[in-house]
């Protein structure tokens, strides 16, 4: 059965893009190809991990968001903010402040998207209790992640944790609260603070679930923006101080590397940065790992300090953090620390806290039929007997298996490889004007109208 095609919060602006490569040199999954002198994205490969948008520099690729003004469309307006917003902001700058200029941006309530972890953590802890027999684990928090196996390393989607993420649990608990306070539902606006891409993308079309509690997604860079330069042109004028539950130490942490990890008690590890975690499921799916009960995967580099969303420095994001966590662990030892009132909602939250199995989607699939899928596969590896195996990128794709790929599925010509050209140039089957069209068809008109003086 044809999948349908994910949703992608990565858009490319052909008006912008002038078909450099970078983008489709850098990304995991092979998803981008150059046609016509611009950036094409196969959009069953991508993650939303974001490399291609840290790539382009001409800033062609855009990440979605919703219309901040969407927010006046609800009574109660919920902003879900991630720990590492916090973060982004030098130490001089106190949580409170910074929460109450988000509330004079127009949101009614700030909630940190972390609270959730006092739900999730135990229910880790019972997921991998119960499934003893079917170890390791592997993190469903960062959605790239989550989507990059399902693409890349079908055969390891069983063991991805099946329960909600903290965004979605807080969401969750935030609509539940103020229904129960005697508001409607329709008047319950939660939007989400997000430092990533993919995260859009789990908001809008999330995995194992029908539906989310979120009504829309910011970019954490835009409201970034927006609070700093509010808190510069004020000066030394104190804001009002919200009141808000402090968060613990290990939920202040758990977006960061090891953040999941370090606080279950099992053979575990840490990955982070996307060619990292892939070079390391390669091996786990190999059979080279063994002993691990619970894996941690991030997408980026410094995990959500370094979200493409995130405006600072990752290192440093990462260093405030641990300063603002341990504060919380002493005020903890000293009894200081608020009950939080998430927990008196523990049973409504974990009877909706499980989502349905993830289902592989494999790029590497050639055909749904298994006998045509094995013809392509003879087929392609016919072709690398031909190409150069240099990747060079001349053809349009990321690399010669790639483009073999292409040419078995119908979507590209063996000819676009300008090696082959030059040998059925050299045999008389190719002319330079037939190279020169296909030339064009991939790198676009404007590339060869450019003059040039062999005086250089």
């Amino acid at each position: 059965m044809e999948h349908k095609a994910f949703y992608h919060a990565l858009k490319i602006r052909n008006d912008l893009c002038i078909g450099c490569t970078h983008c489709m040199k850098v990304c995991p999954t092979e998803a981008l190809r150059v046609k016509l002198g611009k950036a094409v994205l196969f959009e069953n490969r991508c993650v939303d991990c974001g490399e291609c948008f840290k790539a382009c520099p001409v800033c062609a690729i855009e990440i979605e968001q919703d219309d901040f003004e969407k927010i006046f469309q609800y009574k109660i307006r919920i902003a879900l903010v991630p720990a590492v917003f916090v973060g982004q902001f030098p130490s001089n700058i106190s949580t409170d402040r910074i929460y109450s200029e988000i509330i004079n941006l127009g949101f009614t309530h700030v909630y940190e998207v972390e609270h959730g972890v006092e739900v999730l953590l135990p229910e880790i802890e019972n997921l991998l209790h119960s499934q003893k027999d079917n170890l390791p684990v592997i993190s469903s928090f960062c959605p790239a992640i989550v989507r990059l196996i399902q693409v890349k390393f079908p055969a390891l989607t069983e063991q991805i944790m099946h329960l909600k993420a903290p965004v979605d649990i807080s969401a969750i608990f935030n609509r539940k609260r103020f229904i129960d306070e005697g508001n409607k539902p329709e008047e319950i606006g939660i939007f989400y603070i997000t430092p990533c891409a993919s995260k859009i993308v789990a908001m809008r079309s999330p995995v194992g679930d029908d539906n989310t509690e979120v009504n829309g997604v910011i970019n954490m860079d835009f409201l970034y923006n927006k609070i700093y330069t509010a808190i510069k042109h004020k000066g030394d004028e104190v804001s009002e101080v919200l009141s808000r539950q402090s968060l613990n130490g290990f939920c202040i942490e758990w977006s960061l590397t090891r953040g999941e990890s370090q606080n279950i008690p099992r053979k575990n590890i840490a990955v982070d940065g996307i060619h990292n975690v892939i070079e390391f499921l390669e091996k786990l799916e190999n059979g080279h790992f063994k002993g691990f009960e619970f894996i941690e995967l991030r997408a980026c580099d410094e995990s959500c300090a370094g979200g493409v969303l995130c405006s600072n420095n990752r290192f440093l994001t990462a260093e405030r953090l641990h300063n603002r966590a341990d504060l919380a662990r002493k005020k903890l030892i000293r009894g200081y620390a608020n009950p939080n009132t998430i927990l008196n909602y523990r049973d409504y939250l974990v009877s909706r806290i499980t989502v349905n199995k993830i289902k592989p989607r494999s790029i590497m699939k050639l055909d749904e039929d298994m006998v045509e899928a094995m013809k392509k596969m003879k087929k392609v590896h016919e072709l690398l007997l031909f190409l150069p195996m240099i990747d060079c990128g001349g053809c349009g794709c990321p690399s010669c298996e790639s483009l073999a790929q292409d040419v078995v599925q119908g979507k590209a010509s063996v000819s676009q490889c300008i090696y082959v050209q030059h040998n059925m140039e050299d045999r008389h089957a190719f002319s330079h004007e037939d190279a020169m069209k296909i030339l064009r068809q991939t790198w676009g008109e404007e590339k060869f109208k450019r003059k040039w003086s062999l005086n250089l």
